[in-house]
């Protein structure tokens, strides 16, 4: 599992901050009473929470093939990845919308705002450099390609979810540090119950958008068309393929992809010919493109293949 070696990094960066950081938040929050305060408290709470179950999820999808389950853990990984989507929904955005609905109907005037002040000033120089540690990896990972479509075709979790997860708390910090300046200065304490709900929003939106990527992961996604590509190059570079038709491929890890190839034969070709062909191809993989760790190879006619995937088409356009 050494492709998760960056997204590590990452996340060790990231709880290195975070619980110090709620620690400090909850102390200003109970000094001070500010509602904006305490939301940022349970955020930073439930981001490290996150990590931890991000490890976990790594940790468990490290483990080998077995007989309940003969392609391997990898998936785990993706599980625990929805769970923290579910997490930062159901009690970072919660807590942070019950906290600023009752501030609003119950107001309190902030006391000792400069408190608050001091703690989200070091709140964000200890998000901003997490940020930084898992913005300097994504950009390693996604190469040439867009922000978004780098997201979703990401197969590692790990990285983008620390990057969004930073990037909601840096937005955070900044709302509440809105919301208790203004309660302070226009002496309307409301408005920081108002701030308070302004985090919820960034939480929620980002809770939804991370279970939306982890959902696909979760149902299975393709591996990329490069990739895809250079497994069928492979394969049609054996003398024994007359044709590598297609590959039908799924990720059920960051760098863990079963595939299954449709290879039309040789017709000359006898059994122990064709098993010779299979097992060449399965040794070039292994060397060549270690994250395909199953490899399944169908022989089949090249219009068999067309008629099935024309049929695969049809269906996807209509769902």
């Amino acid at each position: 599992m050494a492709g998760h070696s960056g997204s590590k990094r990452v996340i060790y960066a990231a709880l290195a901050g975070n619980l110090a950081i709620a620690l400090t938040k909850f102390a200003a929050a109970a000094f001070t009473g500010s509602s904006a305060m305490l939301s940022e408290g349970v955020h930073s709470l439930v981001d490290t929470g996150n990590g931890t179950l991000l490890l976990y999820g790594m940790h468990r999808a490290a483990r080998p093939p077995d007989r309940t389950h003969p392609l391997g853990h990898g998936r785990e990984l993706y599980f625990w990845s929805l769970i923290v989507a579910l997490l930062v929904f159901a009690l970072g955005a919660g807590v942070s919308f019950y906290e600023g609905v009752t501030h609003i109907m119950a107001p309190e005037p902030v006391v000792n705002a400069k408190v608050n002040y001091t703690v989200l000033g070091l709140s964000l120089l200890f998000e901003g450099s997490s940020w930084l540690v898992a913005l300097k990896e994504f950009r390693q990972q996604k190469g040439r390609q867009g922000w978004i479509q780098a997201v979703r075709r990401s197969k590692d979790p790990g990285v983008y979810t620390v990057l969004f997860e930073d990037s909601a708390a840096l937005l955070g910090l900044t709302v509440a540090f809105a919301g208790i300046l203004s309660a302070e200065l226009l002496g309307i304490p409301e408005l920081d119950g108002v701030g308070s709900i302004g985090i919820a929003i960034i939480l929620g939106a980002t809770a939804v958008f991370l279970a939306r990527e982890s959902k696909g992961l979760l149902l299975g996604e393709p591996a990329s068309p490069e990739v895809q590509r250079q497994v069928l190059e492979i394969a049609q570079a054996d003398p024994a393929v007359q044709r590598a038709n297609g590959i039908v491929s799924v990720h059920i890890g960051p760098e863990e992809i079963v595939a299954g190839l449709s290879i039309e034969f040789e017709d000359h070709l006898t059994a122990p010919e064709i098993e010779a062909c299979v097992e060449r191809l399965e040794a070039r993989l292994q060397q060549e493109m270690p994250q395909i760790s199953r490899l399944f190879v169908k022989p089949q006619a090249t219009g068999t293949w067309e008629r099935r995937r024309k049929a695969m088409a049809e269906a996807a356009d209509e769902s």
